[in-house]
């Protein structure tokens, strides 16, 4: 057997340790950073809702939610880092921008707590009803994407998107115009009214 020198043996044992804790690292990391996806289906599909699919990303502090049912589909981003929800409306070739209510929509770690146990998954928590969000939309387009984050931008680029407002309280009651709502996962409803969403 070959002896090896005080300098060479602790090396190698340094080494093995780095690698060891890298290993360890990247095990206890990588489920901090991933993504986490899942996939929730309407099996009656008797209100056209489709299919729809949630990803969060912790890394980039973004949740996005893609509802497919043809014609009718559409994509969400909800970018807690800058504080603005993106939805895009297929059928309509528009996007329509948002504040989030905080207050309304889960926290990106109660969302992302919701994927990781899969609750989102059959026929829903059945727990409460879903809450509820109005938007007016404002007719003028936004000029500078930028200014509403790098993820909404990229979404949204060469489509007309416009910015909408929360409704609250009597301005709910006499509201007339037609609405396009978008039904998130049995947590919550979303209404954009306006001219740009009827139908």
């Amino acid at each position: 057997m070959l002896a090896c020198s005080s300098v060479h043996c602790f090396r190698e044992d340094k080494m093995k340790f780095t690698i060891v804790f890298a290993g360890l690292l990247g095990v206890f990391l990588a489920p901090a950073l991933a993504d986490y996806n899942i996939n929730v289906s309407d099996d009656n599909n008797n209100a056209g809702s489709g299919q729809q699919s949630v990803s969060v990303n912790n890394e980039h502090n973004v949740a996005n939610v893609d509802n497919n049912n043809g014609w009718n589909s559409w994509n969400s981003i909800w970018d807690y880092g800058t504080g603005f929800a993106a939805t895009r409306l297929f059928q309509k070739k528009i996007c329509i921008v948002h504040k989030m209510n905080k207050e309304v929509l889960p926290s990106i770690q109660s969302l992302d707590a919701l994927v990781k146990e899969k609750k989102l998954q059959g026929k829903g928590p059945g727990g409460p009803p879903p809450k509820g969000l109005m938007y007016s939309v404002n007719p003028n387009k936004v000029d500078d994407l930028s200014k509403l984050g790098e993820n909404i931008a990229k979404m949204c680029r060469g489509i007309p998107t416009y910015m909408a407002e929360e409704m609250q309280g009597a301005s709910l009651l006499f509201y007339s115009e037609k609405c396009f709502t978008t039904n998130i996962l049995w947590i919550v409803n979303i209404s954009f009214c306006g001219e740009e969403v009827a139908y």
